[in-house]
């Protein structure tokens, strides 16, 4: 194939082709750090409803379960 174009051809095919693997590369790696990106804020949000739920927990268990506070001495 490359029997059949110029000397010049060649170089501007090879040129273009290093251009179009970066550009590839580029995107692959957008791709990976919008993926991770998307999976912290999901892990985030999760971990958030988990604590939110707890904390909903433990305040309906105190009005329900008061601490017994000790008597002071007069």
């Amino acid at each position: 194939m490359t029997d059949r174009y110029s000397n010049s051809r060649q170089q501007a095919e090879h040129a273009f082709s290093n251009v179009q693997t970066q550009f590839f590369a580029k995107n692959n790696a957008t791709e990976e750090l919008e993926a991770v990106a998307q999976a912290r804020d999901a892990k985030t949000l999760r971990l958030r409803e988990a604590r939110l739920a707890r904390e909903l927990s433990d305040r309906l268990s105190a009005t329900y379960n008061p601490i017994a506070k000790p008597a002071r001495k007069r």
